[in-house]
């Protein structure tokens, strides 16, 4: 008997693969369906090593972390492994890696499929960078229409570029794939101290500095914020600062295995961007369905895509200010109100049923079925 040769994907994504939730969830699915999936990615100096997956994996050693010459070496990196490997389909993730992906697929006259994280141009990072901001629209308008296969990870941002480019995104949100056993009494878990969570980058316009401060109007509770980012510093001496060390604890990046095991043990999780760009405006992230399978309450800014969420499911508060003061006080709310947070509960058990990985992977699955 004949064996079967799988078709391969080559995956690419800039981040170093290690705490990138959304694309090892895509990878996994592409495996499971019979890809021979290759990821490639970054290799950051004195970083994590990169747990064992069931697809292959490649990260680049650079000599720039950021800014131009990263993205350009990047690029230069990942055109060379096109160029030398056989593949039969290309996944580009997010507009900073489409350009190698763009060139080779119309050289070898291969598929491409592209993955946009977000609403990339509008990210608060480029708001007020207008020339590179103009330098990343430019790719957009060049190649962009010119892709056949893509999806987003909300309505909005697919709304906006299906319009703009006339190219059709579908939607493959960001719901975690992780099945948590059902939750004991947090409070049992985590003892007096109830945990408030926070998870994902530690950057501007991320409402961090607000919860810091917000910590010191609440007792009986530690704010665990888990990640890394740009912010980093500025928090660290915002904590020290105002002697909040026994009250906010930095953990770094944690693996998503690590994070697995974090995530549970919370009381209330936060996702409370600010309203800086339209990236935050329409964000849906990772964490916010991290967070609700691990049937955790969640606060989250008054912004669309979120709100919509947990006003549907009826599983957590939706604030309207960042004001320390404010939010401490929803926070102690989300905390302690043992009514509320009994029907957080039941609701969040018919979430969890309902906004499951295995329906948004019949979208990725109609997508890719054309190559297997």
């Amino acid at each position: 008997m004949e064996s079967v040769v799988k078709k391969r994907i080559l995956v690419s994504v800039t981040s170093d693969l290690v705490s990138d939730n959304r694309v090892h969830k895509v990878c996994t699915a592409l495996h499971e369906s019979g890809f021979d999936v290759l990821l490639t990615g970054r290799k950051i100096p004195g970083g994590p090593d990169l747990s064992p997956r069931k697809y292959k994996t490649k990260r680049f050693k650079l000599p720039f972390n950021k800014g131009f010459f990263f993205y350009a070496c990047f690029n230069l990196r990942l055109l060379g492994l096109l160029l030398v490997n056989k593949f039969d389909v290309l996944l580009a993730n997010d507009l900073d890696t489409l350009p190698a992906n763009f060139l080779i697929a119309k050289i070898k006259n291969k598929p491409l499929v592209y993955d946009s994280h977000e609403y990339f141009t509008e990210v608060p990072e480029l708001v007020n960078r207008k020339f590179v901001k103009h330098i990343w629209e430019f790719m957009e308008r060049i190649m962009l229409p010119h892709i056949k296969y893509a999806y987003t990870v909300c309505d909005s941002i697919a709304d906006i570029y299906s319009a703009r480019y006339r190219t059709s995104f579908r939607v493959v949100r960001n719901i975690s794939s992780y099945k948590y056993a059902p939750p004991e009494d947090v409070e049992t878990v985590s003892g007096s101290e109830k945990i408030i969570l926070y998870q994902g980058a530690l950057n501007e316009g991320r409402g961090l500095k607000q919860a810091v401060m917000a910590m010191k109007f609440i007792e009986g509770a530690r704010l665990i914020i888990a990640g890394d980012g740009t912010i980093k510093n500025e928090l660290i001496k915002l904590i020290d600062n105002h002697n909040l060390q026994q009250k906010v604890q930095l953990t770094g990046r944690l693996s998503i295995e690590e994070l697995a095991r974090l995530t549970p043990r919370a009381s209330a999780g936060l996702s409370i961007e600010e309203d800086l760009a339209m990236n935050y405006h329409f964000a849906l992230p990772n964490k916010l369905f991290d967070y609700i399978q691990a049937h955790v309450p969640v606060i989250v800014t008054n912004l669309p895509e979120m709100a919509a969420v947990v006003k549907h499911y009826q599983i957590g508060l939706v604030i309207s200010s960042h004001e320390p003061t404010e939010l401490a006080e929803a926070i102690r709310t989300a905390l302690f109100n043992t009514k509320l947070r009994e029907e957080w509960r039941k609701n969040l058990k018919t979430a969890t049923e309902e906004l499951t990985w295995e329906n948004e992977k019949k979208v990725l699955y109609d997508i890719f079925k054309a190559f297997l």
